[in-house]
This record gives C-alpha cells, structure tokens and sequence, in this order.
C-alpha cells in the first residue's frame, strides 16, 4: 500500500474514532472493585458535559448498604447531602441500630464540557464479597441531562447500555 493511501485512510477514520470515543465516555468509578467490609474512597470520573453543555449539577445515589459517607468538598460548588431512612438499618458495632444516613450527595457548580473532573466521597462497603454495587449519578446541565441509572439485567454489562450507571464490585476482604 502507498504511503499516500496508508494516510488517506488514516485521516479518514480518524473522525470515526473520535466519534466512538465520545460516544464511550459514560461516567465511570476510578476503581471497578474493592473489598468488602472496608472503608473506600469512591471516585465519579465526569469526562464531559451534555453535548457540548456544561455540567452545572452532579448527584450520587448512596446504594442501599454502603455507610459512613463522607464527601469530598471541591473549591467553588456547593456540597449538599441528602439524610434518608435506610432501606437496611445496621448496627454501628456499638449496639446501636442505625436507620438513617445519607441516601445522595450533589455538588452544584460549573464544569465545562471540553473539561473533565472528578466527585469523590469516602465510604464504608457492606461486608457483601460478590455482589455488584450500582452508584447511581445524574449529571445535570444547563442544556440537558445524563442519567447514569441503568442497571444490567441478568446477562447484561454496562457496555450493553446508553447510559449504565457507575458499578464497584465487591471482592473477599483481605
């Protein structure tokens, strides 16, 4: 093949890839697993906006067993957290029966959709080796909005989907 062909083609799919990737970038957790009964600090990657919008509000769903949630503050949005019953109470490990805690956290500010940033929250993980955690985000922007929900169904990924919402995995404790 000449080297002028090899670059037209090149040049050619280079539109394509570029499409895929921005097509592939769903917002993700940092890190895919960790151990179960432990503390873990949980990091929401946001690669982009709405279609060229800037994102303007981010919100995470605490699933159902994760405890001890502690956010991360970021200079310049605002941090609130939302305090809920528990679908499953726990014991503190001090005999008290916990009911309620955080369900959500949102942080409210400016990310522009050629920018890319990062949502972090400390967390204690459900002493549950095996099992999938869903943390379920809804980045708002000013023109549109992602709702990173979708949970797979049995013999389904994340890849399956538009808009999968970000998955920890749970793995033995060490």
């Amino acid at each position: 093949m000449s080297r002028s062909i090899l670059r037209a083609t090149v040049l050619a799919a280079l539109p394509l890839l570029a499409c895929a990737s921005a097509a592939s970038a769903h917002a993700t957790l940092e890190t895919k697993q960790a151990p179960a009964d432990s503390y873990h600090k949980a990091v929401l990657r946001v690669p982009h906006g709405c279609e060229g919008s800037p994102t303007l509000k981010v919100r995470i769903q605490v699933p159902d067993g994760v405890s001890g949630v502690k956010p991360q503050p970021k200079p310049e949005w605002v941090l609130q957290t939302t305090i809920g019953k528990l679908a499953t109470p726990y014991d503190d490990g001090h005999g008290k029966m916990i009911t309620e805690g955080v369900t959500e956290v949102s942080w409210t500010g400016r990310l522009l959709d050629e920018h890319y940033d990062e949502f972090v929250m400390r967390v204690k993980l459900p002493n549950k080796p095996g099992e999938k955690l869903y943390f379920k985000a809804i980045q708002e922007c000013e023109k549109g909005v992602h709702r990173w929900i979708e949970i797979p169904a049995a013999g389904k990924s994340g890849d399956d989907y538009k808009e999968p919402a970000p998955q920890l995995t749970l793995t033995p404790k060490q």
